[in-house]
């Protein structure tokens, strides 16, 4: 199964993929869930993954007994932990070399312009902030790292975001998840986290060209 397909059958189905996982043994389960919130957050390449989706989802089935809830918020921890801290080294060691590279498609001049701006306004708390904003939420620790944030900083904020963020998600799917109408809505429910999470992105993308458009008239 390619990559790609892999991401567009979670999105397309997700109780029915996880429940896949589940079936092949809690090794593949929790492995699932630590290598898509690890990917999102460390790897600068793939800031579209369903981190919030996946975190509700995976909830849902520790509702229904599919996950240990504490074996799960702990991978989660894990996950988001180590992957922030492995984006935020990346960005030290090899964020100009990434960005003049060019190959990152989805860092663009705007969401890079974004990104930086939400560092500057809101300093070593963005680490924290930012774990709520798909796509920032990948570009921040790599622009910390680039730009020489002090590393004892990024790792308290780190923590306190991925803890944070990874239990509010999983608690959700967890508290909520059992509701006949979360049941019989699950699909658009995740389409809906996701499409509500893409907001601010979508919005300074919006006004970014807007400025731009203006200042060229």
């Amino acid at each position: 199964m390619g990559f790609v397909d892999f991401i567009v059958k979670l999105l397309r189905d997700p109780r029915a993929f996880i429940a896949a996982q589940i079936a092949a043994g809690p090794v593949a389960a929790y492995g699932f869930v630590f290598l898509i919130i690890f990917i999102e957050t460390g790897v600068v390449f793939f800031p579209f993954l369903p981190g919030d989706s996946l975190l509700f989802a995976s909830g849902f089935f520790a509702q229904g007994g599919g996950f240990n809830i504490f074996m799960l918020l702990g991978v989660a921890w894990a996950a988001a932990i180590l992957g922030d801290q492995c984006n935020f080294f990346i960005g030290h060691f090899l964020g100009r070399k990434i960005i003049d590279s060019g190959k990152v498609k989805a860092m663009t001049p705007e969401r890079i312009a974004k990104s930086e701006a939400f560092l500057d306004k809101w300093g070593n708390l963005a680490i924290f902030l930012g774990r709520f904003f798909p796509f920032i939420r990948t570009f921040v620790p790599f622009l910390a790292g680039m730009g020489g944030m002090k590393w004892h900083n990024f790792f308290m904020f780190n923590i306190l975001g991925g803890i944070s963020w990874s239990t509010i998600f999983i608690l959700l799917g967890y508290f909520f998840g059992g509701i006949p109408f979360v049941q019989e809505h699950f699909e658009l429910l995740i389409i809906g986290i996701v499409a509500v999470s893409l907001v601010p992105t979508v919005v300074g993308l919006v006004r970014s060209r807007m400025g731009k458009k203006s200042e060229a008239a």
